[in-house]
C-alpha cells in the first residue's frame, strides 16, 4: 500500500464550533452514533448511552487525573515566569517542564514563588525546547500538592481564557468524574470520559455494564499536529501507561463489548495486546506506549469506541479513521462525512466538545 498522505486527515472547521466551555452537565453533550455494520449515523445525547450498551459489556476508561500543571512565579529580576510541569523523575522534584520565557532563562537560572512556597532552578535543557528544573518546597510538601493548592488547569490551547472567572469551573470540569485524585500524572484530560456522571454510571451498572481502570498519562504530545507529508514519516509521541492484573483479565476475556472511552484507553490497550505475551510487563503492567494506529490498522482488543471530535491532522483523527473500517482505508473518506455531517449539524468540537459513539 502506499503511503498515506496527511492530507488526507485534513478538514475545515469553523472556529465557532471549537468548544469554549462545557454543556451545563456533562450527559448534555450531544452523542453523534456511527453503525459500522449498518452504515449508518444517528443523533442523540449523551445520557442516551445506555440505549447502546448492553449487559456484559466492560467500559475500559482511563482513571489518570490531570494535574494543575502551570505555576506561575517570578525571578530574582521580577519577571514573570510560568513553569509547565510535565513529569517528574525519580525522587519527584526534578521534573521536566516547559518554562516561559524560555530563551531568555539559562541553566542555572531561579525563580520563586511570590508566598515563597517553591524555588526552582533550571538544571539542563533539552533539544525539544523543556527544561529539567530543580524545586525546593516550603516544609518540604510534594511538588504535586503545591500544584493543586497555586497551579491552574492546562487547559488545551484553542481554550481561550480572557481571566480567572472560569478557573474553578474548569479545575471541576477538565476532570472526569471517575478521575483518581493519587494518580495526578495528566497534562490533559482523557476528554471522552468528561460526559460521564456519577448518575450515568450507576445506570450503567444497574444494567449490567462492567468497568475496569487504565492509566495512561496523557502529554502534551496527544495536542501536537502531524508535519509530515505522509502519517508514516510521523514520529509518534509516547506516553506511560499502568495495566492493573483485573484489567488484562477483562480484556482477555470479557463477558461482553470491550468498549474502550477515549482514545488513551484504545492506545494503552492496543500497545499492550500488540506486545509478543513474553513482552508484557508483569505485575502492574507498567510500560510505555508507542503505537502509532492509522488506516489500515487491525485492532485487537477494542471493539466500541466513545471519542470526541478531533483536530485536523492529528493522530486521534488516524485512529478514529482506522477504527471506522479496521483493515482498510475505507474508513478515512467515511470519516469526512461523518465530520461534515457534525458540522453542518452545529456539534461542538474539541475537548469540551461533543462526543461519537462508534459501534
Amino acid at each position: 500500500m502506499p503511503p498515506l498522505s496527511t492530507d488526507l486527515f485534513d478538514y475545515a472547521l469553523p472556529p465557532h464550533l471549537i468548544a469554549q466551555t462545557p454543556a451545563p452537565r456533562r450527559d448534555q453533550s450531544r452523542l453523534l452514533v456511527v453503525d459500522r455494520a449498518a452504515h449508518t449515523v444517528t443523533h442523540h445525547t449523551f445520557g442516551d448511552l445506555p440505549r447502546f450498551l448492553r449487559a456484559g459489556d466492560t467500559l475500559f476508561r482511563n482513571n489518570a487525573s490531570v494535574l494543575p500543571a502551570r505555576l506561575h512565579a517570578r525571578r530574582p529580576t521580577g519577571g514573570q515566569v510560568e513553569c509547565f510541569l510535565l513529569h517528574p523523575a525519580e525522587d519527584g522534584l526534578l521534573w521536566r517542564c516547559l518554562i516561559k520565557p524560555g530563551k531568555k532563562l539559562p541553566v542555572g537560572a531561579t525563580f520563586d514563588h511570590p508566598s515563597g512556597a517553591f524555588h526552582g532552578e533550571i538544571r539542563a535543557k533539552e533539544p525539544d525546547g523543556s527544561a529539567w528544573v530543580r524545586f525546593t518546597t516550603r516544609d518540604q510538601q510534594p511538588l504535586t500538592a503545591l500544584a493543586h493548592q497555586l497551579g491552574d488547569v492546562p487547559l488545551p490551547p484553542y481554550i481561550q481564557r480572557a481571566d480567572d472567572s472560569r478557573r474553578d469551573e474548569d479545575r471541576a470540569r477538565y476532570q472526569t468524574v471517575y478521575a483518581n485524585p493519587a494518580r495526578p500524572v495528566a497534562v490533559a484530560a482523557p476528554t471522552a470520559g468528561l460526559h460521564f456522571t456519577p448518575e450515568l454510571l450507576a445506570a450503567l451498572a444497574a444494567q449490567g455494564v462492567h468497568t475496569a481502570e487504565v492509566t495512561l498519562h496523557v502529554g502534551l504530545g496527544t495536542f501536537r499536529p502531524i508535519l509530515t507529508e505522509t502519517i508514516e514519516a510521523h514520529a509518534i509521541h509516547r506516553e506511560r501507561y499502568e495495566l492493573p492484573a483485573a484489567t488484562r483479565q477483562a480484556l482477555a476475556h470479557p463477558p461482553g463489548r470491550r468498549v474502550a472511552v477515549g482514545t488513551t484507553t484504545v492506545r494503552t490497550l492496543e500497545d499492550h495486546l500488540s506486545r509478543p505475551p513474553a513482552d508484557r510487563p508483569p505485575g502492574d503492567g507498567v510500560a510505555e506506549a508507542g503505537i502509532f494506529i492509522y488506516p489500515p490498522y487491525v485492532f485487537r482488543g477494542v471493539d466500541v469506541l466513545i471519542t470526541n471530535f478531533h483536530q485536523p491532522r492529528s493522530t486521534l483523527l488516524c485512529l478514529v479513521a482506522a477504527f471506522l473500517a479496521p483493515g482498510s482505508t475505507d474508513g478515512i473518506p467515511w470519516l469526512h462525512q461523518i465530520y461534515a455531517e457534525a458540522i453542518a449539524r452545529d456539534y461542538r468540537f474539541f475537548s469540551y466538545g461533543d462526543a461519537m459513539l462508534i459501534l
